[in-house]
Formats: C-alpha cells, structure tokens, sequence
C-alpha cells in the first residue's frame, strides 16, 4: 500500500470513538496509526493510504461521528518522515542529535500538518509528533538538524499554527544538551 496521505478523526466520545474507528477501516484500504483516548476525553483515529482511501475513509468517520466530531482533516502528499514521527519509531544515531527545534499547538490533529509543513522547509529529521496524551490535548512535534534547517522547519511548522489558530510556542535550541533528547511524555 502506498503511504502518501494521512487523515484523522477526533470526536468527544471514546465509545463513538471506536465505531469511528471501525467505519473508518472497514470504509478502504487504510492502514491505522493512532486509535487512542486522548486528553480531557475525547478520541482520535489516525490513518494512512493513498489519497483516495484516505479520503473515503474520513469522510465515512466524520459522518458517523455527526455531533461528536470535533475535528477531520486529510493531509494529502505527506512527507515520508511524518510516517515514523507519529510511530515513535525514530532513533537518533550518535550525530544525529543537533539544533533541536520544538513547535506546540493547542490542536493534536494539526500538528501533523506542522510538522508536514516543517519538514517540507527545510532538511530535519523529524524524531517526535505527539497527538495529547499527557498534554492536555495539545500536540507538538521535535526536530533536529543543523540550526538553519531547524530554524527554517520551525518558522514553517509555526506559520502553519498561526494560520490555524492555535500555535502555543515555538522554539530552537542551537545546541542542547544530550538529555534534551531523551526526554519523552
């Protein structure tokens, strides 16, 4: 299956949350990414495909969702290291770990949207995307590279929150210390 869209659904019921999800994986061919509670509540479904099947999948989650859904959002043409940012599957190799840039929105969904931004603006690696747990439904992604590129991928990822609405804060650490790297909700 080609992986170049991402969609979601956050509605505010956990139950309507899994018949959400159900719908959503049995409406296309999609590969599930999230399927959690999430802070003060609410659930989300994160899914993967091609567009088209993103798409139908979506629509068919928002649609049973009806007066739950909070929000639904496809991302088409996705750039392929969001993928292993949202997994949690990233590890830095000895090297890697350099400028750390960390953008924050008030929003968990469209922090996928800001960090696809980001890493479309400039060479990082994107090693975090965070959808709300533990945070208060908030998301935010963690990027490194050199401090140009961390700071290019920032300002994008930032823009992106501001256009939206909900950016929280934004910041680049030119060199951080090693433990800034561990350092996981």
């Amino acid at each position: 299956m080609t992986l170049n869209a991402i969609g979601l659904v956050e509605v505010s019921s956990i139950a309507l949350g899994h018949a959400v999800e159900d719908v959503m994986l049995k409406t296309a061919s999609v590969d599930l990414l999230v399927a959690r509670t999430i802070c003060s509540g609410k659930y989300i479904v994160v899914v993967a495909g091609d567009v088209a099947a993103v798409k139908s999948s979506v629509e068919a989650g928002a649609s049973l969702a009806e007066g739950s859904l909070i929000e639904d959002r496809v991302i088409p043409r996705v750039h392929p290291g969001v993928f292993p940012a949202i997994a949690g599957s990233v590890e830095l190799e000895p090297g890697e770990a350099r400028a750390l840039g960390v953008v924050e929105t008030f929003s968990a969904s469209s922090i996928i949207d800001c960090a696809d931004a980001a890493a479309k603006a400039a060479d990082v690696i994107l090693f975090r995307i965070h959808l709300a747990m533990a945070i208060g439904g908030k998301g935010f992604f963690s990027c490194t590279g050199d401090v140009a590129a961390v700071q290019a991928a920032v300002d994008a990822g930032a823009q992106k929150a501001a256009e939206d609405g909900i950016l929280v804060n934004k910041v680049v650490i030119p060199a951080p210390r090693p433990e800034l790297f561990r350092e996981f909700i």
